[in-house]
């Protein structure tokens, strides 16, 4: 940041719920915003992150420093428009230098009425989220700098957090779709599938494009789902597998109608099952486990998680607030993975049938790629079957 731009007048805020206030430069939209704070460790991947269906109701602090530098292109959404309710950042977005840059980050984010803040101590906003869990805050923009402070300390304090709140349905497709579309690939980029493959019901509680275009490049025809997409209406597809997807909120509000579904498709058929993030924590709900509300959760692309059954240790990248109780799992679910952070559950799958499920995100948008092999693992199961 110049110094020029250093001895500018606020024109943003973030009030926290505790008092503290964090001033800086505006970009992006205007107005306010309200959400759950939380920081996201990446050093890659901001467009991916914002664009996240499971970011909904959040305001991401980035802990790298030069977010905004390549710029953004339609190639990287991982949904239609950001989702994430904010960001903040500790230096300004500068113009990008990037080869596949169409845009800047701040007119993007314009665009959708994003709102997005430079010049704060992510360190120190980072430490506090570490200390005290995952605060509400309000963000404002304008740009004349004028706040009323009490008013956005009153809204962030008012803000009802997202323990009982059902995400999904507002991140979740309209209607039912199909997806061909396969991992980008150099040169080609983007390509179709075209040859027949194993039929997938994917359903949508925020799906990333990315882990559908992995469902594709592992062998899949998908079929997509709302949320709320019924047993009868998955099994009137005659999938040869279900596929349950990442997406935001608290999984005990969205189970209220995901885990019937899921227990009358694992009652009325053997076809495999495999759930990412909320997904997994779908299913561990729907086999009798219990999930809670983590401190601060984990956000990053360079979480340790260990196979308990291979000893292997997989670098993974994870979006969640919430994890599955590993103590409430029942006698004929395996935990198969634990994060090697805090030891939270982050795997498992049933004893006697090809029904499993991660709480990271295997398809690495962005990440390391240690855990596609999981896709791979899926299709395999409807080859044996």
């Amino acid at each position: 940041m110049s110094s020029a731009r250093a001895s500018q007048s606020p024109t943003a805020c973030l009030a926290l719920a505790d008092g503290s206030l964090f001033y800086g430069h505006g970009f992006g939209g205007t107005g306010q915003t309200t959400a759950e704070l939380c920081f996201n460790t990446a050093m890659t991947g901001y467009q991916e992150i914002m664009t996240d269906p499971s970011y909904a109701g959040q305001i991401v602090t980035f802990t790298f420093p030069h977010v905004g530098n390549v710029g953004v292109n339609p190639d990287d959404d991982e949904s239609a428009a950001p989702v994430a309710a904010g960001m903040v950042v500790k230096w300004d977005p500068t113009e990008p230098s990037n080869w596949r840059a169409a845009e800047e980050l701040a007119e993007w984010l314009r665009k959708s009425g994003r709102i997005g803040i430079g010049g704060v101590d992510t360190r120190r906003l980072t430490r506090a989220i570490r200390a005290q869990g995952a605060p509400h805050a309000a963000l404002a923009h304008d740009a004349q700098g004028k706040f009323d402070i009490e008013a956005l300390i009153a809204a962030a304090r008012g803000f009802p957090g997202l323990e009982g709140l059902d995400l999904a349905k507002e991140v979740t497709c309209a209607q039912s779709y199909r997806w061909d579309q396969m991992r980008w690939a150099w040169p080609e980029g983007y390509t179709r599938r075209e040859r027949p493959g194993h039929r997938v019901v994917a359903v949508d509680y925020g799906a990333k494009r990315n882990i559908l275009r992995s469902l594709a490049s592992a062998g899949c025809d998908v079929t997509v789902l709302p949320a709320t997409a019924t047993a009868e209406e998955v099994l009137a597809h005659e999938p040869e597998g279900l596929f349950l997807s990442n997406g935001p909120g608290d999984p005990a509000a969205t189970g209220e109608y995901a885990v019937p579904m899921i227990r009358k498709v694992l009652d009325r058929s053997d076809i495999p099952v495999f759930g990412i993030c909320l997904g997994h924590q779908m299913l561990a709900l729907a086999l009798g486990a219990r999930t809670i509300k983590m401190n601060h959760g984990h956000h990053g692309a360079n979480h340790p998680v260990k196979d308990l059954e291979t000893g292997k240790v997989e670098i993974t990248s994870m979006n969640h607030g919430f994890t599955v109780d590993s103590q409430t799992l029942p006698e004929d679910v395996i935990e198969t993975h634990v994060s090697l952070f805090d030891g939270s559950n982050c795997g498992i799958r049933t004893k006697d049938r090809p029904v499993f499920s991660v709480q990271y995100h295997p398809e690495a948008s962005p990440g390391p790629q240690d855990s596609y092999y999981l896709f791979e693992r899926f299709a395999a199961a409807m080859q044996t079957r």
